[in-house]
């Protein structure tokens, strides 16, 4: 069995008959002309940000916050299936083979994503450090981090014990983030040496833990995990059948929806509630909203935190509104009493609900303006009020279209 052309064959079936047939739904949804409006918009805004670089910006703690993430995340499609454990387990030995292909395009697809980020905040950077480091060398150190990351996170995969992964994932970004900071901080040949002793000794502390030949489970569920991520988005825009969903734990968060109503028009806001807090949403709409209130304060005393703010509650209700398909194919909800229409009701106030709470929380920085703006930052709350309304406006209107067609 040729496995490296098994992969390609099973590469080539998820892209071209799982995905590439409802990217022309995506198209026609509009979202290549708000792409297009974004990128004109985020290019002015950026070409003026050069122009006049306010005084005193921190811009060696916005390159670290912006290329910690870049650097450290990683991750690697191998499209295993749960039936792999069978037939592919008598090629253990040889699925090198198969792998060699998702470790080089799980690099290079992101080492290209990261010199697109570094050329595009170079500009920045340059013009407002006081000590800025070479172009080259920066760039070659972010290439490096970023392959040193890739080995770290394919080590982890194959870690026999989960406490040894979830330990070395910590490390991996406690060692990237020091290496990025001593590289903005420190002259270059000081830092230089710090990297690459820092480097050594992770590669080193990598070989300490048990590993299997081939991590099965763990790669079957993370590839579980990726595409339904990728079908997650495209169900933004329509309907995909068969989205598999990553469910974590959080037992922190346990208690949410324990104050719902008990009873039958409110059973549905519960389910949804729960999984809401234990899915890849809720991680996604944090990160979103730390991320944003962070540039809102960054950018408060001008009309651009009011755009960034206005921006990061609109990708909050895109993000959102996924929880209108939750559960779209759960047969059991057709067996349970649950009241017909109570479903879509209860989706479209619930996500209309999360959606109004991280938009008044990721406005709460605007306040630290100061009084002369309180007209302009109130004015800035009620707009993103009216733009929770308006999805769950449209929310509404696709609610009365799929009862139609039903």
């Amino acid at each position: 069995m040729d496995l490296s052309q098994l992969r390609s064959e099973r590469r080539g079936r998820f892209w071209g008959k799982e995905v590439l047939p409802y990217l022309g739904y995506v198209i026609q949804s509009g979202v290549a002309v708000l792409l297009l409006f974004l990128l004109i918009a985020f290019s002015a805004w950026y070409t003026s940000l050069v122009q006049h670089i306010p005084a005193g910006l921190p811009i060696r703690w916005i390159m670290l916050i912006l290329f910690v993430p870049l650097t450290v995340n990683s991750g690697f499609r191998t499209y295993l299936q749960p039936a792999d454990t069978v037939f592919l387990l008598p090629q253990e030995s040889k699925m090198n083979n198969y792998f060699n292909a998702s470790w080089i395009s799980g690099v290079v697809y992101k080492l290209l994503g990261l010199a697109l980020v570094f050329l595009i905040s170079w500009p920045l950077y340059v013009r407002s450090d006081e000590d800025p480091k070479s172009f080259w060398p920066f760039l070659i150190i972010l290439i490096a981090l970023k392959v040193l990351a890739s080995y770290g996170c394919w080590k982890e995969l194959r870690m026999v014990s989960r406490r040894a992964t979830m330990a070395y994932r910590l490390l991996r970004y406690v060692i990237l983030a020091l290496a990025v900071a001593a590289w903005l901080w420190q002259p270059e040949g000081r830092s230089l040496i710090f990297i690459v002793l820092l480097a050594a000794t992770y590669i080193v502390a990598l070989r300490i833990p048990a590993k299997h030949l081939v991590a099965w489970d763990r790669l079957i569920a993370q590839e579980k995990t990726q595409s339904g991520r990728v079908l997650m988005m495209l169900g933004w825009f329509v309907n995909v059948p068969g989205r598999q969903q990553r469910i974590y734990a959080r037992k922190w968060l346990s208690w949410a929806g324990n104050r719902i109503p008990w009873k039958p028009e409110a059973a549905y806001r519960y389910l949804l509630m729960k999984s809401f807090v234990r899915s890849d949403i809720l991680g996604i709409v944090l990160r979103a909203g730390i991320l944003g209130a962070l540039l809102v304060w960054w950018t408060r005393s001008g009309m651009m935190g009011s755009g960034i703010y206005l921006f990061f509650v609109f990708l909050a209700g895109v993000q959102i509104s996924s929880l209108l398909r939750y559960h779209s194919e759960s047969f059991w909800l057709h067996v349970y009493p649950i009241p017909p229409g109570s479903r879509r009701t209860n989706a479209v106030g619930l996500a209309f609900q999360i959606q109004l709470l991280f938009a008044v929380l990721t406005w709460l920085p605007l306040l630290g303006a100061g009084s002369d703006r309180l007209g302009p930052v109130f004015l800035t709350l009620a707009i993103g009020v009216i733009l929770c309304l308006l999805f769950r406006f449209f929310a509404g209107r696709k609610k009365t279209s799929d009862d139609d067609d039903e």
